[in-house]
């Protein structure tokens, strides 16, 4: 019996139209998967939801996969694909793989022979890089940057000599509820010249994309950040 595939399938990033982020094609193949792998059962039954109202979501098989599945549980995922069914692999971060851990999942089932097939949706990542203005020549994601003030300060402030030295942006993200105080801290750590964007709530009805220099983010209103999803872009090159 030849194996199934596994789709990595998209999820919207917010209250977004699904009409304006994912081809009919993806819709499709979502609404025949009976097998899944997810971070949250509750969640990925809302998105799925979204995807075809009408459809019975409860009968659904679904496995979680997230921060706290050890490695040596991985190839239990696997089993519904080497028993020939399709499986839907599905993050809360928006595109499967990226920053996320079905990243391994996804090498494991390469090494099993398994076919891995991507589909296209949102990447707060990319959306964000392409609407700041930074170079899309080289980039770095960094996840979460430090909590505590001295080290976040520090951690800004390498960004920016990585990023005036290599000519690349750096993205970030941060806790909602903190959005306000890491602004606050770029303010505080890098030069008035360099560039940051903020990428709020991206695809949905509230998105705001803002990029410009530290000095007139300082003397202007800022926008509502607080409990908001947003990507942060810092660039200080050329």
């Amino acid at each position: 019996m030849s194996s199934g595939t596994l789709y990595l399938i998209p999820a919207p990033l917010g209250d977004s139209n699904l009409d304006n982020i994912l081809p009919a094609d993806v819709r499709k193949i979502a609404n025949r998967i009976e097998h899944w792998i997810v971070e949250h059962p509750k969640t990925a039954r809302a998105f799925l939801k979204l995807y075809e109202p009408a459809r019975q979501i409860a009968g659904l098989q679904m496995s979680e996969l997230n921060e706290h599945t050890k490695d040596n549980e991985l190839a239990t995922l696997l089993a519904p694909l080497q028993a020939g069914h399709d499986v839907g692999l599905m993050s809360e971060a928006g595109c499967p793989g990226v920053a996320d851990p079905g990243a391994k999942l996804a090498r494991l089932a390469h090494t099993q022979g398994i076919r891995v097939a991507p589909l296209v949706g949102p990447s707060s990542i990319l959306l964000a890089l392409m609407a700041s203005g930074a170079s899309g020549q080289r980039f770095r994601f960094h996840g979460y940057l430090p909590v505590e003030a001295g080290p976040r300060l520090e951690k800004l402030r390498e960004l920016e000599r990585d990023s005036t030295k290599l000519d690349e942006a750096q993205l970030f993200i941060e806790t909602p509820y903190r959005n306000e105080a890491m602004l606050d801290a770029a303010l505080q750590a890098c030069k008035p010249n360099t560039w940051l964007t903020i990428a709020r709530d991206l695809t949905t009805d509230d998105e705001l994309v803002i990029s410009q220099a530290l000095s007139r983010w300082k003397n202007q209103p800022r926008p509502e950040l607080k409990k908001r999803p947003a990507m942060f872009v810092l660039y200080a090159g050329k």
